[in-house]
């Protein structure tokens, strides 16, 4: 994989938002975050991708002052995060995973404690929470106390009390997570509006589509350490191989339709659920008519076939591995 990470990019420019440079974090002997740089510029959605516990809430926390670092620096819009915490929070948004939102206010009454909190003015306060109810269509339920709300109202709610002060720099750590996939398109659309109109969002996610939709950068990281960083694009160029994604007839033939694919072919993949096999391929043309050629000839049958460029989920599995919550 090409580093395009920023101890090879050049560092930061005038239009930083966030500047982390070596970040470290460990738990007892667990480390969970090691020698961790990137940037997020202002105006784009910075991916943070990787497996349950590869450090993304570890690393949020640590740049929004709610973790002490025990290695590296970070800045937000300029601002040292280890020496500057209190600056720091009125410049930053933050909605973590578990939402922080009274259950027992309304959506009102939570965008009012959240402007108290800010220490915003009444008149200019009340001005933002009618916009904020507007802009992100909170009217049907602004005046319903939150433990009625669905989730994905609560969500929302979530992320909008997160931009109560107009931050420049916004953290969503999993911000869908349980969303059904109508309030996760429209949070998307928010997302990328906020994006649009100069706000950088750290983005963290398990949901690839999510990430690739709406990241222009993304930085892959497992088990504290990063793996890749560029666009969604780049990534998947660097991956120099195609996939022929097969499917056998019957889910028998699965177990010895590998073991013939991997004669022509390493890194053979399959899913029992669709008897179908994820092959990759240095030479995609040439070594698909070899791996079809096999199969035949070892009297597999086949339902279809497809030779296809790499995708992000691709990407992700090639350079992650499964651990524990961290």
């Amino acid at each position: 994989m090409t580093d395009r990470s920023p101890s090879n990019a050049g560092g930061a420019t005038d239009t930083t938002a966030v500047c982390a440079r070596g970040l470290g974090k460990s738990y007892g002997d667990t480390v969970a975050v090691r020698d961790l740089s990137f940037d997020a510029e202002a105006g784009e959605v910075m991916g943070l991708l990787g497996p349950n516990g590869a450090g993304k809430t570890t690393t949020i926390k640590m740049l929004t002052t709610l973790l002490p670092m025990d290695e590296g620096s970070a800045t937000i819009v300029g601002l040292d995060v280890a020496a500057r915490p209190d600056a720091v929070r009125r410049v930053i948004g933050l909605a973590g995973q578990s939402a922080a939102i009274d259950e027992k206010l309304t959506a009102r009454e939570n965008l009012e404690m959240f402007g108290r909190l800010y220490k915003i003015p009444g008149g200019e306060r009340r001005q933002r929470i009618d916009h904020l109810v507007d802009r992100f269509d909170l009217g049907e339920f602004v005046d319903r106390i939150a433990e009625t709300y669905s989730g994905g109202q609560r969500r929302r709610l979530d992320v909008v009390a997160s931009l109560i002060a107009a931050p420049p720099v916004l953290f969503l750590d999993e911000p869908t997570t349980g969303l059904d996939p109508r309030s996760r398109t429209e949070l998307w659309d928010e997302i990328a509006d906020l994006a649009a109109q100069g706000t950088a969002v750290v983005l963290t996610t398990q949901y690839l589509e999510e990430a690739d939709r709406l990241s222009d950068r993304i930085v892959i990281i497992d088990e504290g350490v990063m793996k890749a960083s560029g666009t969604s694009a780049e990534l998947k160029e660097d991956l120099e191989r195609d996939v022929l994604e097969v499917h056998v007839t019957t889910g028998t033939d699965l177990a010895r339709a590998v073991e013939v694919a991997g004669r022509v072919a390493s890194g053979v993949s399959s899913d029992p659920a669709d008897a179908g096999l994820q092959i990759p391929l240095k030479d995609g043309s040439g070594q698909s008519l070899a791996v079809l050629r096999e199969l035949d000839a070892e009297g597999i049958s086949i339902s279809d076939f497809q030779l296809r460029r790499p995708t992000l989920d691709d990407v992700f599995l090639t350079l992650t591995a499964t651990g524990g919550d961290r």
